[in-house]
């Protein structure tokens, strides 16, 4: 039986993994990490003697392709959120809060609602939204969209920033684009907030893992694949250093690796070389217990408060303005807003500050040319991540839609 060798075991990869072994496909799965997850993962923290995330990862209701993979490894009901799209902010500058409250359909009626939209807004500010929805290639956001007032400031530039995880300002419309289409523009049923729960890899990587094991699908952990052997139209061999493996007519290869590394393991291969940065720090604190499960602030260096029943974490995305700061410096600045937002005692709890400086690639026009498509030149090689080119940014939803279009190739050719 032919076998497909997927490189990577971060979501891109097991998204690739778990779908083709779905279909009876023998695959092997590589590792260069000990451990799966990518930076989608978990572990055990001895400062705060608890296990955390290593980053906080939103995932929307109308993510259609990672409900698909959660219910391919029976993890559907590991996320937790409202019944209801429901947003809550607080304001650290002036201490005002708010929710807003998006109706279920596509006609967005809760605009027309002081109480369900956000304070000193207008239906007039939302109806300028409508130029994002299909602004053409090549412009940037404030090209189609008016970036500034209290919309902007207190909804769009913290829904997009987190998104994109590029600076709203500089990033590409189209990418900020096909997020609202498949998600504020088809109503709140398609973007009630969730959270992986308890952890990311008790949601994601565990169940994947197991799934994986009942197809008796090979991990190999620690597994840097140093080069990969070519002949004009394929993929001949895979050299892990100690040991090369020798790739048989119909077996395939499934590159789900970091654009960096891909492109030292792929000939004149084009991949974005500029990145954005993502700060989160992990509170070992208990949250109140009204707190809602993620808060965005406004007016802070904090972004994004998630409330989990042992800890609080904290998430800066864009980060490459503070990346580089001292570690108790970020951990003292961002608990200052966790505790004017939660309303928690202004002295410092043991604390974890997690920097991720090439969390991903920058969203703007130009490094999103740069992405390339899934298939390559050679006929038994795909490529999967969401640096790929996949019409979103550099999402879970993104990395986990690779997967599973490189699986597509991958099955299609194996045939």
């Amino acid at each position: 039986m032919k076998c497909v060798h997927v490189i990577g075991a971060g979501l891109a990869g097991l998204a690739a993994a778990t779908a083709l072994a779905a279909k009876g496909v023998r695959v092997e799965l590589h590792e260069a990490a000990p451990q799966a997850g990518g930076r989608c993962r978990s572990y055990f923290d001895p400062v705060l003697g608890q296990t955390i995330d290593n980053g906080n990862h939103l995932i929307l209701s109308g993510n259609r392709a990672t409900y698909g993979y959660l219910r391919r490894i029976g993890a559907e009901h590991a996320l937790a959120g409202p019944a209801r799209a429901r947003f809550a902010f607080a304001d650290v500058r002036s201490g005002e809060r708010w929710t807003i409250a998006p109706n279920d359909g596509p006609l967005p009626w809760w605009t027309l609602s002081r109480k369900r939209r956000v304070p000193q807004t207008s239906l007039r500010d939302y109806a300028g939204l409508l130029g994002l929805l299909w602004p053409g290639r090549g412009k940037r956001i404030c090209e189609v969209l008016r970036c500034d007032g209290a919309l902007w400031e207190r909804l769009m530039r913290p829904f997009l920033l987190a998104a994109l995880n590029t600076e709203p300002e500089t990033a590409s419309a189209a990418l900020a684009a096909a997020v609202v289409r498949e998600t504020m523009a088809k109503g709140g049923q398609s973007y009630r907030p969730r959270i992986a729960h308890p952890t990311l890899a008790a949601t994601f990587v565990d169940p994947a893992l197991g799934f994986l094991a009942k197809k008796d699908v090979q991990v190999h952990f620690g597994a840097r694949l140093r080069r990969i052997l070519y002949d004009g139209v394929r993929a001949t061999g895979l050299d892990f250093g100690e040991r090369t493996l020798t790739l048989a007519e119909g077996d395939g290869v499934v590159l789900a690796v970091p654009p960096w590394v891909a492109a030292d393991l792929v000939p004149e291969l084009v991949v974005p070389e500029r990145f954005r940065a993502i700060v989160n720090a992990h509170f070992r604190v208990a949250p109140p217990p009204d707190a809602p499960l993620m808060l965005g602030v406004i007016g802070g260096t904090a972004e994004w408060i998630f409330s989990f029943p042992d800890r609080v974490s904290v998430t800066v995305s864009g980060a490459d303005r503070i990346v580089d700061r001292e570690r108790e410096s970020l951990a003292e600045t961002l608990w200052q807003d966790v505790a004017a937002a939660l309303g928690l005692p202004e002295a410092l709890p043991p604390w974890q500050i997690v920097k991720e400086k090439r969390a991903t690639f920058a969203a703007t026009p130009e490094q999103d040319a740069r992405r390339p498509k899934a298939e390559t030149r050679w006929r038994n090689l795909a490529l999967a991540g969401d640096w790929t080119a996949t019409g979103l940014p550099a999402t879970l939803e993104g990395a986990v839609r690779s997967g599973h279009k490189a699986a597509e190739i991958a099955y299609s050719r194996t045939r």
